[in-house]
C-alpha cells in the first residue's frame, strides 16, 4: 500500500527533518511540497538552505514548491499531509485544509489541548485517535487534525506511562534543551556559547497540560486529564540536539529502582508500525549513572526512541533523567508515527 503525502512548510527544519525520515519509507510517497510565497514555483533545492546531515534526495530536490493552500496541493492528490508550519501560521492554514476533506498530522502547537483534538503518542495513547469521530461531528468537515505534543513533553511522557502502574501522583522536571529546539535561528551564537538560558517561552505550561492529556483516559465520549500534578523548569544550554530531563516523580507505591528500570524497559513499542521501536525506553543500569547523554545516546532507535538512567529512589518515589532526539522524535518523527497510526487505524 503506498499512501501519497505532502508536507506543509517542507523548507524550514521540520520540514527538513519530515523529508529525511520519509526518504525510502515503506508506506508513503512524498508527494508536494509547501512553503512561503517566496519559495513557490522555485525546486526545493533552490528554495531550501538544507541543513540536515544527509543529502536532499534526488527525487525531492527537483520537486517545485507549491502554495500552502487547498489549490496548491490539489493536483498532487495527496492522502494525508504533514504540517511543520509556525503555529501561528498553522492556526490561519490548516482549518482550510481540514474543510476540504485533507488528514494533517501536525506538529505544530495550535489546537493541541483542544478537547476534541488528539494529542497522541501511538505507544501511549492510540485510543485517543478515535477523538476524530468527535472532531467531524462538532466541526462539520471530512478532515481530520491529529497533533503530537512538544519536544519536552514526549522525551518525558514514555517514562511516565510506564511509571503509572506504581500510581503517578505528582512530578517535577528540569529540562535541558538543545538548541536546535529553537530552530535554526532561534538561539544566536553570542547568547548560548559558554551559557545556559534558564526559561524558554511557553515550554514549561506545554509540559505541565500536554502531559495530563496525553495520559489522560478517553471513555468514546469525553477525555478526561490524569490526575498527576506536572511542575516543569525549561532550560537551553549549548547542546545541538536532543533533551537532557530530569525528573522526580512520587507515587503512591515504593518501588525498588530494579523495578523502575524493569517498568521502563518492558514498556512496548508499536511493532506494527514502521517508525516505533520494539523497544522504545533504553534503560540504563546503575553501573553506568552518566548516562543517558546527549551526544551519545540521542540517535537510539535512529533518534525514534528514549533513554533512561540514573534511576534512584527518593522518600517520595523516583528520580532519573530521561533523552530524546528533539527533531526527530520530538518533531518531525512523532508527527510521521502519528500517520503511520491513521494510515494503521483507518483513517487515510
Amino acid at each position: 500500500m503506498s499512501v501519497r503525502v505532502g508536507i506543509l512548510g517542507a523548507t524550514g527544519a521540520v520540514g527538513q527533518r519530515f523529508i529525511q525520515l520519509l526518504d525510502d519509507h515503506p508506506t508513503f510517497e512524498l508527494a508536494a511540497v509547501t512553503a512561503s510565497e517566496s519559495s513557490v514555483g522555485q525546486t526545493y533545492r533552490e528554495a531550501a538552505k538544507w541543513r540536515v546531515d544527509t543529502p536532499i534526495p534526488d527525487d525531492v530536490a527537483e520537486m517545485e514548491v507549491v502554495p500552502t493552500s487547498p489549490d496548491g496541493v490539489g493536483d498532487a492528490d495527496v492522502d494525508l499531509l504533514f504540517s511543520s508550519l509556525p503555529s501561528s501560521v498553522a492556526a490561519e492554514v490548516e482549518p482550510a485544509f481540514l474543510e476540504h476533506g485533507y488528514v494533517v498530522s501536525s506538529n505544530s502547537s495550535n489546537d493541541r489541548m483542544a478537547e476534541d483534538v488528539p494529542l497522541t503518542i501511538p505507544e501511549i495513547n492510540p485510543d485517543h485517535l478515535d477523538l476524530i469521530d468527535i472532531q467531524r461531528d462538532e466541526r462539520g468537515w471530512d478532515g481530520a487534525l491529529v497533533k503530537n505534543p512538544n519536544c519536552s513533553t514526549i522525551t518525558m511522557v514514555p517514562t511516565l506511562a510506564a511509571l503509572d502502574e506504581f500510581g503517578l501522583e505528582t512530578v517535577h522536571v528540569t529540562t535541558l534543551q538543545a538548541v536546535s529546539g529553537a530552530g535554526y535561528s532561534g538561539v544566536t551564537s553570542m547568547e548560548i556559547l559558554d551559557n545556559a538560558i534558564p526559561h524558554i517561552g511557553g515550554e514549561e505550561e506545554k509540559m505541565e497540560t500536554e502531559s495530563r492529556k496525553l495520559l489522560g483516559e478517553f471513555d468514546g465520549a469525553e477525555l478526561s486529564m490524569h490526575d498527576a500534578s506536572v511542575s516543569a523548569s525549561c532550560n537551553r544550554i549549548p547542546t545541538l540536539d536532543g533533551h537532557l530531563e530530569s525528573v522526580f516523580a512520587e507515587l503512591e507505591s515504593d518501588p525498588d529502582p530494579r523495578d523502575v528500570r524493569t517498568a521502563f524497559r518492558n514498556f512496548e513499542g508499536r511493532g506494527d508500525l514502521p517508525s516505533s521501536p520494539d523497544q522504545l525506553i533504553k534503560v540504563f543500569g546503575n553501573d553506568e549513572p552518566e548516562r543517558p547523554q546527549p551526544r551519545l545516546d540521542r540517535m537510539y532507535a535512529g533518534g525514534m526512541g528514549i533513554a533512561a538512567g540514573g534511576v534512584q529512589h527518593t522518600p517520595q518515589g523516583v528520580k532519573y533523567n530521561c533523552l530524546a532526539h528533539n527533531t526527530i522524535r520530538g518533531a518531525a518523527g512523532a508527527s510521521l508515527l502519528n500517520g503511520e497510526l491513521l494510515v494503521e487505524e483507518g483513517y487515510v
